[in-house]
């Protein structure tokens, strides 16, 4: 431990000595230490202490870079010392009123009082300061060890004072690989409803972290067999009783989970990318809307990816993500379907610098996305699969070289529209640009005075301009 704390050492026992001096406690807690023990070590630091919030801003006040306060209501004071962050937080307790979004928020006085009210033992062990005392009433050196997540009280206590601790264990199962306990996975079936007390902000941060995570089918499996997933992400469950229509798979959710599996290992340097992770998440969410039953048995989706689409939308603005990413995940999901149009090459030029248009800046994306998606056991027809797509990726660096097709814009732009057309500023530019920017997707490049040419022909039999 010392020789692994020495590491962070520096500005902790710099700021537990100036909290001794004063008479207060000071520990590293949580997260920092679990990480210390598995040889993780970052600059973000989590500490407790029995001094009050308004006292610990007077003892930091001369000693941090910078400190902030956004938190305080919760007994958090964050500071900045060179390139350490800390958060500071008061011993406390919380629990959440059975009506209230928000946890009610209670001061603690003893170290080992507050370790009992984190969500996991391998996060209750703490670190005296300056002394290093290690502290782990509840034996999460062994839990860690054993790679396995238990409360430290029981689970059905751990989890109604706070509810999100369920999505946390399914985060964790992500994050570390880690097992969650018996008792606690029966704890959240029985209680999964109650995680509905919780505000959307705070159940989309836990899902985007899983989802993020080392490990996401873990954590997903998790949430699916618990029951969780009805509440915070209803549209996995609901594919498990889809068969999808390659008759490959089990069901659509598993599909689901080996789409995830491939998208993730076609991330460049291995960093998370979650727009990525959340469109193959969620490629396939409108296929039990769509289901149909055909003659000889076969089942059917038509639509399905425009459905998805809008599912998508919905559940991402429910869940508070940004309006952007929103945009994005679900422009992946409605375009995943696209390639398959593309049979042995018989897209025209046209229909590749559609694609490309349509994909836009997600253009890398959906290609990682389209391939993760063939999931077929079938090397043969895989193998085909791949083989076309790296063809029709060939042709679309073929156009790009020729004719920056990242870049496809009309080869008049609106000064010249309303020059050729005789007309001010208004919706006939914006007529007429659309007009020009077809004409260059269907034909490419064919000149200024091909495209003037074509323009005022297209005014004339539109009557869109003076004659």
């Amino acid at each position: 431990m010392n020789d692994l704390f020495r590491k962070i050492a520096p500005v902790a026992d710099e700021l537990g000595r100036l909290f001794a001096a004063k008479g207060h406690e000071l520990a590293l807690v949580g997260g920092p230490v679990r990480d210390l023990l598995l040889g993780r070590v970052g600059n973000d630091l989590d500490l407790t202490t029995d001094a009050r919030p308004e006292r610990v801003l007077e003892l930091v006040r001369d000693w941090a870079d910078s400190v902030w306060t956004i938190g305080i209501d919760f007994g958090t004071v964050g500071v900045r010392k060179g390139g350490s962050l800390l958060e500071i937080t008061t011993y406390r307790s919380e629990s959440y009123d059975p009506k209230s979004r928000k946890p009610d928020v209670m001061y603690g006085e003893t170290l080992e009082a507050d370790l009992e009210r984190r969500d996991f033992a391998v996060n209750a062990m703490a670190v005296r300061l300056p002394a290093h005392g290690f502290v782990d009433p509840y034996g999460g050196l062994t839990d860690l060890a054993a790679k396995l997540l238990r409360t430290p009280g029981t689970p059905e206590q751990s989890f109604d004072d706070d509810p999100l601790r369920m999505l946390r264990a399914a985060r964790f199962a992500s994050q570390l690989g880690f097992t969650v306990d018996a008792k606690a996975i029966q704890a959240m079936t029985d209680m999964a409803e109650r995680i509905e007390i919780v505000s959307a902000e705070r159940i989309r941060d836990e899902l985007d972290k899983l989802i993020c995570g080392t490990y996401p089918r873990e954590g997903l499996r998790l949430l699916v067999e618990t029951g969780l997933a009805a509440h915070v992400l209803p549209e996995l469950p609901k594919l498990r009783l889809e068969i999808d229509e390659h008759h490959r798979h089990k069901d659509v959710y598993e599909h689901t989970l080996t789409v995830l599996d491939q998208a993730i290992a076609q991330e460049d340097d291995g960093k998370p990318d979650r727009i990525l992770r959340w469109a193959a998440l969620l490629h396939d969410i409108g296929k039990p809307k769509t289901r149909r039953h055909e003659v000889g048995g076969r089942v059917s989706f038509h639509h399905h990816e425009v459905v998805g689409a809008q599912m998508t939308k919905k559940r991402m603005a429910e869940l508070k993500f940004p309006k952007d990413v929103s945009a994005d995940v679900s422009q992946l999901v409605e375009l995943h379907l696209r390639f398959h149009g593309y049979g042995t090459g018989e897209w025209t030029d046209s229909a590749v610098r559609r694609y490309v248009r349509d994909a836009g800046h997600l253009l890398d994306r959906l290609h990682k996305l389209t391939r993760a998606d063939c999931t077929t056991r079938n090397k043969r027809k895989a193998t085909v699969l791949s083989r076309t797509y790296d063809q029709l990726e060939e042709r679309i660096a073929r156009l790009a070289d020729e004719e920056e097709l990242a870049k496809i814009r009309p080869e008049l732009d609106g000064n010249e529209i309303q020059r050729i057309l005789g007309v001010g500023p208004g919706p006939v530019v914006g007529q007429a640009y659309k007009f020009l920017l077809e004409l260059r997707l269907d034909k490419g490049m064919v000149g200024k005075e091909t495209a003037a040419e074509a323009l005022l022909e297209w005014a004339r039999e539109t009557g869109a301009a003076p004659a």
